[in-house]
């Protein structure tokens, strides 16, 4: 049966509803910073009336440098994504990198996500799933959209529980990634809701030299067009001071920026609901 209705936390999924966002910053760095982005995310979902699920890293696993700052620590940075969800309210996630991560992980957080490198390890995709908790699994940049079936296929193999898949940019050439709008439909037809990264899809991984780089002014462009193209929700990545970031700096949204986005993404999703336009098909 098609999925109409999806429950994380207290964050309801509608299909063809309001667009879910999953906000926060790139990394877990002070309990401070973090409720300081935490409580505004908390602000605008209320003001535009959508769902909303917290977001930070506690390990950057796949840093470009050995000697880049990492994070907190799975057991510290649990501590504080409970401590979000305890004060705001907001559902909260974060990513895992190996087996033995995710059943602690899976006692705290609404949702487990993925990373796109890892999208094909099954063991940890299994692992995952064996929480029972919902999954949000980032389609590798090496992955075409429809090889997202064996992913799903494994994780329906282990639970019942809700499933994302999440468009985050396909490598194009060396430091550079593309994102093609065609993999959201194409993703949804696997009977999963489709949310789009419009943070990491304006990376150049390695274009730093021992950093990625990338360009947040073309987080909008991108985010708008995943709107157009019947994404259910939009993954960004947000800091009051991206440039100060130990992570990802130049891709995040600027805090006071994301009310701007998110009213004009919203208005987006109104829109093209509204009037879908024709189809060829």
């Amino acid at each position: 049966m098609a999925w109409d209705k999806l429950k994380i936390g207290d964050a309801q999924l509608e299909k063809n509803g309001r667009l879910l966002w999953i906000v926060g910053p790139c990394v877990l760095q002070d309990m401070d910073l973090t409720l300081i982005i935490a409580e505004k995310a908390r602000l605008l979902a209320d003001r535009f009336r959508c769902p909303l699920i917290f977001k930070a890293s506690f390990d950057k696993a796949n840093r470009s440098s050995g000697s880049a700052f990492r994070g907190p620590g799975l057991e510290k940075g649990l501590r504080m994504l409970e401590t979000v969800r305890q004060k705001t309210g907001l559902p909260v996630t974060t990513d895992v990198h190996e087996t033995h991560q995710a059943t602690a992980a899976g006692q705290v957080l609404d949702l487990i996500q993925i990373p796109a490198f890892l999208a094909r390890q099954t063991d940890l995709v299994l692992a995952a799933a064996a929480t029972g908790k919902a999954l949000n699994i980032k389609k590798g940049q090496f992955m075409a959209p429809w090889d997202m079936k064996n992913v799903v296929n494994k994780v329906r193999s282990a639970s019942s529980a809700p499933l994302l898949l999440t468009e985050r940019g396909t490598t194009f050439g060396y430091n550079n990634l593309v994102s093609d709008m065609r993999s959201i439909p194409l993703m949804g037809a696997l009977d999963c809701p489709v949310i789009f990264d419009a943070t990491h899809s304006v990376q150049m991984p390695g274009g730093g030299g021992d950093r990625t780089s990338g360009d947040r002014s073309m987080v909008p462009v991108l985010a708008r067009a995943a709107v157009a193209a019947g994404c259910e929700g939009v993954f960004l990545e947000t800091h009051p001071r991206p440039d100060e970031s130990p992570s990802d700096g130049p891709n995040m949204v600027p805090l006071d920026r994301l009310e701007d986005l998110m009213r004009c993404c919203c208005g987006f999703r109104e829109t093209f609901l509204s009037d879908p336009g024709p189809g060829l098909a």
